[in-house]
């Protein structure tokens, strides 16, 4: 990998960070269409991470990054305060998010074109 690919999965990680983050609160401010909302864009950013760079770890990371904001949103804090509150919403966006990360990193394209076309072969 060259430069150019570090600093781009390093913005994709910083990206999933921030998906999680937004996520997490947006998920539970506006249910059910929050949910859809976060879910959209953490799954928007994973397949877009895989379609720049062309490799499964270009959905990796920022599911990486996204997973591990949103697991440390879920510690409680002593004082009681928490985003995550016991619900189908919680757990669905959890889960969810999980199973599109996993989805666009199994159906990534590798080094191959998105929509092959076969070339034309002339009949002379």
């Amino acid at each position: 990998m060259r430069g150019a690919a570090y600093v781009a999965l390093g913005l994709l990680g910083v990206l999933g960070v921030l998906a999680g983050l937004a996520g997490s609160v947006l998920q539970g401010a506006w249910f059910p269409f929050g949910l859809l909302l976060a879910l959209g864009g953490a799954g928007a950013l994973f397949w877009g991470g895989a379609l720049a760079t062309r490799t499964r770890l270009g959905a990796g990371v920022p599911a990486g990054g996204w997973a591990v904001a949103v697991l440390l949103l879920t510690i409680s804090r002593p004082q009681g305060d928490f985003i995550f509150a016991a619900g189908a919403g919680s757990y669905l966006f959890l889960l969810g998010g999980m199973g599109l990360a996993a989805a666009c990193a199994t159906m990534a394209p590798a080094d191959r074109p998105l929509f092959a076309v076969p070339e034309a072969h002339s009949r002379s």
